[in-house]
């Protein structure tokens, strides 16, 4: 998949005291673009419109899981690959990253969907009753099989960015919150990962394509369940992942809606908490926190972009696999302003 072009991007090759990077938008994939450049010597500033709280990114609403196996279901097979690198990156960089693994589940009605999802995805052991109680006791006597990515893990994005943001800091980086820019006035090498955003300013034709897709979740509490993972439940119309949080928070999540309101719609609230209470009982008299709902930037494939143009590299397109994707993007980047190296999948020149 990737192939050394005829050289580096000559000055910009060069690392600390030689050459800049600015890099746009804090989320998780401008944090992981700047964190990987800054520990290759690069002086790297990272700029974002909003504040040091991130409300308004993409990535406070996501989900955070770590799940290129899973994510094999519905996706192209570069998803998988690209995710399977990133858990390395996760656990060089952050080495706390919880990697618990993933369950699967799914009532005996919807055995078909659930044999469907086993097909279509690898490296998952199957587990009976008995071994679902030994992983989860919370859900003894819930559900007769699973499906068991070891290998998977699942991060906090309220929590994790400002670990990121923090290791930048560490590694000599600058961050600058509620600073608007326009690539076209910064110096150096520019990273754009603004997503959506990023069509205001993109040269015609670069981002003209992207679109919003809605991703709702509902964050509810209680201390009547206890999970060390995320569990996704199988269901002929949806498919709803739970997602441990601390202080007895659950996230829940799962719609991808073509659409960029950003409300949360009836239906969906509906739908997320029937399917929780579906997966536990305990969770119909938990306390509703929080309803919100994030716009994934995607193109028409759903796949993500590395667009050269210049001295501008956008980052963009991650759809729903912002996490899963984001620190193998940025090492492809490096890689590319090092020594050249393009990843024929995700890379494209303009």
């Amino acid at each position: 998949m990737l192939q050394n072009t005829s050289s580096p991007r000559g000055d910009l090759s060069s690392p600390r005291g030689e050459s800049s990077v600015n890099v746009i938008g804090a989320g998780v994939a401008g944090s992981w673009q700047a964190l990987l450049f800054a520990r290759a010597g690069y002086r790297v500033t990272l700029l974002e419109r909003d504040d040091a709280a991130m409300t308004q990114a993409t990535s406070h609403w996501a989900g955070g899981m770590l799940a290129p196996w899973c994510e094999r279901e519905g996706s192209e097979p570069v998803i998988t690959r690209l995710g399977i690198r990133s858990l390395d990156l996760w656990r060089e960089h952050l080495p706390d990253t919880p990697f618990n693994g993933s369950l699967v589940v799914a009532h005996p009605r919807d055995r078909a969907d659930f044999e469907r999802f086993a097909r279509l995805t690898t490296d998952h052991e199957r587990l009976d009753a008995d071994g679902i109680a030994k992983l989860e006791p919370a859900l003894d006597g819930r559900f007769r099989e699973a499906l068991f990515f070891a290998g998977e893990g699942h991060v906090e994005p309220r929590r994790v960015l400002p670990q990121l943001h923090a290791k930048l800091a560490e590694a000599g980086g600058t961050i600058r919150f509620q600073a608007e820019c326009n690539p076209a006035d910064l110096d150096g090498l520019v990273i754009d990962c603004r997503g959506l955003a990023a069509r205001e300013t993109a040269p015609p034709g670069l981002n003209t394509r992207l679109r919003g897709v809605k991703g709702e979740m509902i964050m509810i509490e209680t201390a009547e369940v206890q999970l060390a993972r995320p569990v996704r439940f199988i269901h002929p119309r949806w498919t709803l992942y739970v997602i441990p949080r601390d202080n007895h928070r659950f996230m829940l999540g799962a719609t991808s809606i073509e659409s960029e309101d950003t409300g949360v719609s009836v239906r969906s609230a509906l739908e997320l908490l029937s399917a929780a209470y579906a997966v536990h009982p305990a969770f119909g008299e938990a306390r509703i926190i929080e309803l919100g709902a994030g716009l994934r930037p995607a193109f028409p494939d759903n796949l993500p972009r590395v667009t050269i143009d210049d001295s501008r590299i956008a980052v963009n397109g991650l759809y729903r696999h912002g996490f899963l994707l984001a620190p193998a993007l940025a090492e492809l980047t490096l890689a590319y302003v090092t020594r050249g190296a393009i990843d024929n999948e995700v890379m494209q020149c303009s």
